[in-house]
C-alpha cells in the first residue's frame, strides 16, 4: 500500500456538507460525482496529499443509505491506495481478510476499487483503490 488515499465520511445531505467542511477546511470541494454503481453523489475535499470524501445516498438501496440508517452520519472507511489492487485482493485474501466485493468495481475519483470486510479488519471498513490509467 502506498498511502492513505482518503477518509470518507458519511453525510445524511451532500450540499450542507460541502458548506460546513467548505467552513471547516476554508475551501469548495475540487470535485463531485455520481457512483451509480454504488448508489452514492460524492464529494472531495483535498488536505495536503491526502483527501477527503463526503459520501450521500442516492437510492435506498446504496450501502451508505443503510450505513446513516443504522449508525448515522460519521466516518465511514479509510482508503488506501495501490499499484495492483488485483495482487492486493490476492494477497489479502490468501492472508484470510474476506473481500466485500470479488473483482475491482468502478468508484469515484478515476479510480477502480475493494472493500475489505469490516469484521476481519477490527471494526473499520477498508477500501483500496487504484488509478485507473
Amino acid at each position: 500500500m502506498k498511502k492513505i488515499e482518503h477518509i470518507g465520511i458519511a453525510v445524511q445531505n451532500i450540499e450542507a456538507s460541502n458548506k460546513l467542511f467548505a467552513k471547516i477546511f476554508g475551501k469548495p470541494p475540487f470535485k463531485s460525482e455520481k457512483v451509480k454503481s454504488e448508489g452514492v453523489v460524492t464529494s472531495f475535499f483535498e488536505i495536503g496529499d491526502s483527501k477527503i470524501e463526503l459520501v450521500a445516498a442516492t437510492t435506498e438501496q446504496s450501502p451508505i443509505f443503510k450505513y446513516l440508517e443504522k449508525r448515522g452520519g460519521g466516518m465511514h472507511h479509510v482508503a488506501f491506495a495501490v499499484e495492483d489492487i488485483e495482487k492486493e485482493m490476492t494477497r489479502l485474501k490468501q492472508e484470510g481478510i474476506r473481500l466485500l466485493n470479488e473483482s475491482p468495481k468502478a468508484g469515484a475519483d478515476n479510480k477502480i476499487i475493494c472493500f475489505l470486510h469490516p469484521q476481519d479488519t477490527n471494526g473499520v471498513l477498508v477500501e483500496l483503490c487504484q488509478e485507473i490509467k
